[in-house]
């Protein structure tokens, strides 16, 4: 028998997250070990009246690819991607299920080559995006692979996906309601701000985010959700920032991520372990070396780190900066073809300040 909080979340992700509606083409782009989530969906999707398509990926491929690919393939933009880029109204991307650490191996160097090449497909996906033509949303459907990577058992695993997404809840919409009420405080209250300044163990960082607009994020971009961001002004980050948790790419982990900045430009990068991948990636573009977004965690019903973004940058208590391009809703310029959350933990004596004046510390808001 289907575990019932399957079907639930379905509802939620096409009624809540992206509100599908009759005459969308929506796509459903998802992983094997997903099949369950993609059925239930698809048929919300159908229900809903859209037209939708989908496109499941075998495990392995990725590999295959990145190991076996020339030069000229790596950087090959699909045409049928940029169509789809082009047309599709709805995304719905359903990850998890593969081993994590399948790329393990790979050069760097080739996940770079990559990532750059698509730059021109993420600029123009975000760009749909922030005039409202494409709506997405992002889950994690719980799997034995991603258990595993979080050290749980997959019953385990899957009561935390679920409560994290509120599904566990008898009206999950009314709760991201809620989610969404308490967080526009904080947004127009630091809307007003025009600079931002970060301490904690081995950080302190000043940005200035005047004339940038912050977002709300209450379960209709990821699901779960629980942050507000913005993108800061490009030439602003002085200082430095030592990030809590690894930092997870393509499934390799940098740890002690170390950053220095100045102007606005990273001018120092260190990691215990990864650094070679971390160097890589900032060497891609002249817009990796720059932040992109700044984010403060709000979801507190997250609590432990599982190696997974997704869940890892909503931790209550956290604050993570992204390396490379910048979500334009928040009028962030930054361009790259990359964009990598990095996670840093302010709960043991961390502190925030806007313009001159503490308004969160260890981890909580003092406003």
């Amino acid at each position: 028998m289907q575990d019932p909080r399957i079907e639930k979340l379905a509802r939620v992700l096409v009624e809540y997250s992206l509100e599908v509606k009759k005459g969308d083409l929506m796509i459903i782009q998802a992983t094997d070990p997903a099949a369950p989530m993609v059925r239930a969906a698809y048929r919300e999707a159908l229900r809903a009246g859209a037209h939708v398509i989908t496109r499941v990926a075998l495990e392995g491929l990725d590999e295959i690819f990145f190991k076996e690919a020339s030069e000229e393939q790596l950087t090959y933009v699909s045409e049928f991607r940029k169509l789809e880029t082009e047309k599709v109204t709805v995304m719905l991307n359903l990850w998890g299920g593969f081993n994590p650490k399948a790329l393990t191996a790979v050069d760097p160097k080739r996940m770079a080559m990559t990532q750059k090449a698509h730059f021109e497909l993420s600029k123009r996906f975000m760009e749909r995006t922030a005039k409202g033509e494409l709506r997405w949303c992002g889950t994690m459907f719980p799997n034995s692979a991603s258990a595993q990577e979080a050290e749980m058992s997959l019953a385990e695993y899957e009561d935390f996906v679920f409560q994290a997404c509120f599904v566990d809840q008898p009206d999950p919409v009314a709760e991201w309601k809620r989610v969404a009420k308490e967080q526009e405080r904080i947004v127009n209250f630091l809307n007003t701000k025009k600079t931002i300044k970060v301490e904690g163990k081995d950080t302190d960082l000043t940005v200035s985010v005047g004339g940038r607009k912050w977002i709300n994020c209450c379960g209709q971009r990821n699901m779960p959700d629980g942050e507000v961001f913005t993108g800061p002004v490009e030439d602003s980050a002085n200082g430095k920032i030592r990030y809590t948790y690894p930092a997870i790419y393509g499934g390799k982990e940098v740890v002690d991520v170390r950053l220095t900045f100045k102007d606005g430009k990273v001018t120092e990068a260190k990691a215990e372990k990864g650094e070679v991948l971390l160097q890589a990636m900032i060497a891609m573009d002249e817009g990796a070396k720059r932040i992109g977004e700044f984010a403060i965690g709000t979801n507190y019903g997250v609590q432990r780190f599982t190696k997974n973004t997704l869940f890892d940058e909503k931790i209550g208590g956290t604050i993570h900066l992204a390396l490379g391009f910048s979500i334009p809703e928040s009028g962030g310029v930054n361009q790259s073809g990359i964009h990598w959350d990095m996670v840093c933990d302010l709960k043991a004596g961390g502190r925030i300040f806007a313009d001159g004046k503490k308004f969160y510390e260890d981890g909580k808001f003092l406003i």
